[in-house]
């Protein structure tokens, strides 16, 4: 298959309109270090940004940076963490889920709107996403948005571009607003909770006014070895009032021990990065998204039917589930589940046999479709990005 690497937005916007002419069909991203995710596709030619690397504007005192879409993450954090700055939305890496090597690409983190543990206090990926650049399915450059939050006007392709998947345009540009980054972050661990109590203990966690940075549930078959996790980050006096003032109020849940440093830190990536499920790794791994009061009774109602294991983040608001990848990898029970708590699944890992007949975006009614046809129709007339990713036929 032929890759196109552009060097720059005019080259990239000339291959899509020459796509578009002849009907070509491009699965559109970075390094295609997460291609497994979503559907399977048919195209013809891939189009990568690889090429187009570089922070194209850094201003610290506005908490503002600006890069090529194609440029790593990890060049962009690299850039932030020189100056004491970082990303709010602590993005997630699929690499060890995937098992995949690739550098990520901050382009394809706006693409796909990825975000982690810290979304909880700072929102998502697309909420500190302030400006794009891109080339339509007409290959023609499109920009909205800017430098600062309230440089928008009209509608807002930022907000709807972020999470699209690259089903409806080619990022050559992304901007985000950023933060300083935390003095110290210190985590409150609780022993031996049951699912329910957890996540009561977190809810009522995250409705203080003690700015919860994170907070995880993960359960074991024996309860005795769960652990229960709420994370506090800021300057450090401020760190060391909150812990005390969490820790009273939550004195029913029992005693909790203080855990911080590099020890901390590599707990918060496994949740971030679903490594907590690494153990099952030839297990299909599903992505639900629920209220967090009913998360306790989805999994239950799963792990009756299913030879499941999961944890939970957000407070409960996001569960992990791994199911065996046999059959429909659980397609059924989940989603079922998932109906009577109301919230939406997707299947992020599975055989190639079973993203082919499983849907792997939760299915949405013909009402929502037809908008999304005609968003996808409005900024690709021809069909030709990243075809059926999420849904057959957009």
């Amino acid at each position: 298959m032929k890759v196109y690497t552009p060097r720059d937005e005019s080259e990239a916007a000339t291959i899509v309109a020459q796509a578009a002419a002849g009907g070509l069909r491009l699965a559109i991203g970075g390094a295609n270090s997460k291609a497994a995710l979503g559907r399977r596709m048919e195209v013809d030619s891939r189009l990568s940004s690889t090429q187009m690397s570089g922070v194209t504007l850094y201003e610290p005192a506005e908490l503002v940076i600006a890069a090529k879409s194609g440029t790593p993450v990890s060049e962009v954090v690299r850039v932030l963490t020189e100056r004491g700055q970082e990303l709010p939305f602590e993005p997630m890496d699929y690499r060890p889920l995937l098992g995949t090597r690739m550098e990520p690409t901050i382009g394809a983190l706006a693409a796909m709107n990825i975000s982690g543990p810290r979304r909880i206090m700072a929102g998502a990926a697309r909420d500190s996403l302030i400006g794009i650049r891109a080339v339509n399915g007409r290959g023609q450059v499109v920009k909205s948005g800017g430098r600062v939050m309230k440089n928008v006007t009209g509608l807002d392709l930022v907000k709807l571009l972020a999470g699209s998947w690259g089903t409806l345009g080619f990022l050559t540009e992304v901007t985000f607003k950023v933060l300083p980054r935390t003095e110290r972050m210190a985590t409150l661990i609780w022993r031996g909770l049951d699912d329910v109590r957890a996540i009561a203990a977190l809810s009522r966690a995250l409705g203080s006014p003690f700015d919860i940075t994170g907070a995880a549930h993960l359960p074991t078959p024996d309860v005795k070895g769960s652990r229960t996790l709420i994370r506090l980050e800021g300057f450090s006096v401020s760190v060391d009032y909150r812990l005390g003032e969490v820790r009273r109020l939550l004195k029913g849940a029992g005693s909790a021990e203080i855990l911080e440093g590099r020890g901390a830190e590599s707990l918060w990536q496994s949740v971030r990065d679903a490594t907590v499920l690494q153990d099952h790794a030839e297990r299909a791994v599903w992505r639900v998204s629920t209220a967090p009061s009913k998360a306790p009774a989805l999994a239950a109602e799963v792990a009756r039917a299913l030879d499941a294991q999961w944890f939970y983040d957000w407070g409960g608001g996001l569960l992990w589930i791994a199911t065996r990848p046999e059959g429909d990898a659980g397609a059924a029970v989940v989603r079922a589940a998932t109906r009577s708590a109301g919230g939406h699944a997707t299947l992020l890992r599975a055989p190639d046999a079973i993203r082919d007949t499983v849907d792997v975006f939760e299915p949405q009614s013909e009402a929502i479709m037809t908008l999304q046809r005609g968003i996808k129709a409005s900024f690709d007339p021809a069909g030709i990005f990243n075809p059926g990713r999420m849904y057959a036929g957009v």
